[in-house]
């Protein structure tokens, strides 16, 4: 076989980088459990006009085909394409299995997701998500949409990388003030607004023009709106000093309001009021999120979300919900591309037993299987090599500590290969310090 041509978008970290990822996901994962969210997984495939339904997404969907498929092309229970998030499979989760769910209905989703856009640092064809969403029948008390920072910001502070930021605004908000200055097409607005960082104010406004019918005045004050940046209640001062009214603005005021300030009261600085923040997804109704890192910030989002109400519903039976959504594959790509992440070994083992002959190996094997049973991390050297060879693989794998069983009725010893101290040790006692036992993430 000729060496293969990687292919781009699709990361395959090494054995030291996948040991990192899964610490993220077991700290991200522990947190979820903490406030009350129940594990869930949903298949990797959705049919298309559920993919398709809700959202600018036709771009992104990988469609799923036979290789000897009818010429014609996938048809019905055939038409599936690759979820590309989390937030659609489980709004049908949740219409097909209502009858079997206690609500309010808060999840978590640790789960692969697809999207075909152009790979660059930080975005993947394929990557991993770890999501949170609470979802009720009818109506869905707003103290969710504040409970949500909360969640996220004590996830991302249990692991080691830089300070986060919430950036917070409400759909509503937008909306309203849209409606207010007389826009008839508030969702167009609101798209064209979405690129703003990407392309700048002149070709926003120009964009309003083109997509959403604004008049020169009105596309100066769409972005007037999104200039409003605060850390606090603040904002809501700034946003009526603009002089619309509109009934859905009061709304998304009110609501923005109690999240920032639930926000503050649990973790000060964790969340700002940004009203350039739209988030493209058509679905998103009240509260959206975007999470910068600390000095990645030209990079993005690496968690962003919202409140949903007209995902999933039943004829006249709705489930609205709130979601957010870390990208643990854009986070951590991000931070291994700058060399911010390490651990201080590339492989699990704390202990390495040494092989005295190869016609004593059952006993090196025995010494292992005493050591794992009280959760030592062990293995047996591969080679009866002298001890010297021994202990130099110990140290090409980073395995701190050498095993050496006793011979002819001595005593076993244990050797810290980084300090040389040597002593005698059994295997149904000998505890490591707890800083060694397993790889340090740092």
């Amino acid at each position: 076989m000729s060496k293969p041509t990687p292919i781009s978008g699709f990361p395959e970290w090494t054995p030291a980088q996948r040991m990192i990822e899964q610490y993220v996901l077991d700290k991200i994962r522990d947190t979820f459990e903490l406030y009350g969210f129940a594990p869930l997984e949903t298949r990797a495939v959705e049919p298309l006009d559920q993919l398709l339904r809700k959202g600018e997404t036709s771009k992104e969907v990988y469609l799923i085909r036979r290789l000897q498929a009818d010429a014609d092309g996938p048809t019905g229970d055939d038409a599936l394409g690759l979820h590309f998030d989390l937030t659609v499979p489980f709004a049908r989760y949740v219409l097909e299995n209502a009858g079997k769910l206690q609500f309010p209905f808060r999840r978590y989703q640790i789960q692969k997701v697809w999207r075909g856009e152009r790979p660059q640092e930080g975005r993947y064809r394929e990557f991993l998500q770890a999501d949170i969403d609470i979802v009720d029948r009818d109506t869905l008390a707003p103290h969710h949409e504040a409970e949500m920072p909360l969640v996220i910001g004590d996830a991302l502070r249990s692991l080691p990388i830089p300070p986060v930021r919430i950036q917070v605004n409400n759909r509503k908000i937008c909306e309203g003030f849209y409606r207010g200055i007389g826009l008839t097409d508030p969702e167009a607005a609101l798209r064209a607004v979405d690129k703003l960082d990407k392309i700048g104010p002149a070709r926003v406004a120009e964009l309003l023009a083109q997509t959403a019918g604004a008049s020169e005045a009105q596309a100066k004050a769409v972005l007037s709106l999104a200039e409003i940046s605060a850390p606090d209640a603040s904002f809501a001062d700034a946003v009526r000093a603009l002089g619309v009214s509109d009934p859905m603005l009061d709304e998304g005021v009110e609501e923005l309001v109690r999240v920032v300030e639930t926000a503050a009261a649990h973790s000060p600085g964790l969340c700002v009021a940004d009203l350039r923040i739209a988030r493209g997804l058509d679905y998103y109704t009240g509260t959206v999120y975007e999470t910068q890192m600390i000095g990645y910030e030209r990079f993005g989002s690496i968690c962003s979300g919202g409140r949903y109400d007209n995902l999933a519903s039943a004829g006249a039976t709705r489930f609205p919900g709130v979601g957010i959504s870390i990208g643990v594959t854009r986070l951590l790509g991000l931070l291994f591309g700058a060399g911010a992440l390490s651990v201080s070994r590339d492989v699990p083992t704390c202990v390495l037993v040494a092989v005295t002959s190869e016609e004593q190996r059952a006993a090196s094997n025995r010494v292992a299987e005493a050591l794992r049973s009280r959760g030592v991390p062990t293995e047996v050297s591969p080679s009866a090599a002298k001890f010297g060879k021994q202990i130099r693989y110990a140290e090409r794998r980073g395995i701190p500590y050498v095993w050496f069983p006793g011979v002819d009725g001595a005593a076993d010893e244990v050797k810290d290969i980084r300090s040389g101290e040597q002593a005698a040790a059994a295997a149904g006692e000998w505890t490591p310090p707890r800083a060694d036992l397993r790889p340090l993430v740092s």
